[in-house]
Order: C-alpha cells, then sequence, then structure tokens
C-alpha cells in the first residue's frame, strides 16, 4: 500500500497522472499524505454564489466595488465577479466572511440577513471543510423598484443651472 502512495505522489508531482484516492489531503486518513491549502478567493466566491442564491438580494458590494462591477461587464469578454462585495479571512481549520450587499425594498432584513448566514455556511463548510465562525452582513442600500430606470433617465436630462 505504500508504495502505491508514493508512485501516486511522485507521478502526480510530474503532472503525468492524476493522484489516487490512496493519497488523502489535510492528513486526514491512516494512510494520509499531503497538506490541503484553500486560498481566500475561493471562499469568497463560494460566499459570494450563497449569497446571490438568496431571494432579496439585490446586489452585493458597496456603490464604488458596484460601479466597478458595471464597467467590468461591459467589457467584451470579461466575467463577472463573483467575490465582489465579499471579504474573507481564511485560517488552517476556519474562516470568517464579511459581505456587504444592497437589499430589495420590502424583504426582511433580518430575515435576509439570516437566510444568507445559513446559506454561506452550509456552502462554505460543505465545499471546504473549513468551519466558519461567523458572518457578518452590512446592508449598505435598499434597491427600489424602477431606481436602475430613474438613474438613466437623469443622466439624459442636464441639469438646470442655478447661478448665471
Amino acid at each position: 500500500m505504500t508504495e502505491t502512495v508514493t508512485a501516486a505522489k511522485s507521478t502526480a508531482r510530474r503532472g503525468t497522472e492524476p493522484a489516487t484516492k490512496d493519497i488523502v489531503a489535510g492528513g486526514t486518513g491512516a494512510d494520509a499524505a499531503g497538506k490541503t491549502t484553500i486560498a481566500d478567493i475561493v471562499v469568497s466566491k463560494i460566499a459570494g454564489i450563497a449569497t446571490r442564491e438568496i431571494d432579496g438580494v439585490h446586489a452585493l458590494g458597496g456603490g464604488a466595488a458596484r460601479a466597478v462591477g458595471m464597467l467590468r461587464e461591459r467589457i467584451p469578454g470579461s466575467r463577472t465577479n463573483l467575490s465582489q462585495g465579499v471579504s474573507v479571512e481564511v485560517g488552517e481549520k476556519q474562516a470568517a466572511v464579511d459581505i456587504e450587499l444592497v437589499a430589495e425594498y420590502g424583504v426582511s432584513i433580518a430575515d435576509l440577513a439570516d437566510a444568507i448566514r445559513r446559506n454561506v455556511i452550509a456552502a462554505v463548510e460543505r465545499m471546504t471543510g473549513l468551519e466558519v465562525t461567523e458572518v457578518n452582513i452590512a446592508v449598505s442600500d435598499v434597491h427600489l423598484e424602477g431606481d436602475d430606470e430613474d438613474e438613466d433617465d437623469t443622466e439624459e436630462v442636464p441639469a438646470e443651472r442655478r447661478v448665471q
């Protein structure tokens, strides 16, 4: 059994074939070898996707982050930043998540925050194995129906001069 693990490790390092099931990351098995590290951006993307899954979330990020995100989306070939509005701290066994968002008008913010926390914790813990110690949520704005249309209209109409 030891020879199989050693051979799999050496071929995996050279990139010739994937490691076998005998190699268990994180040192959790009797024949475990190696260490798994998870980058902050991975946890941030998982938390961002889990947050967007909840009804009542209009957008993630504060005003500046959303403005940059809108510019980025207009560039041909660019992708949506799934970690926008999410910051994380990842340790060896634990993670903490901070989320800034815009809520839809009429949604109970307390219920929305509870649903986001449950979904983010479940997704991060299931996908990474990290214990989520906290999920802090900052609601920076409330989106009103028709806000997007009004913003476009105000850009087209020049403002009246108040001084001469």
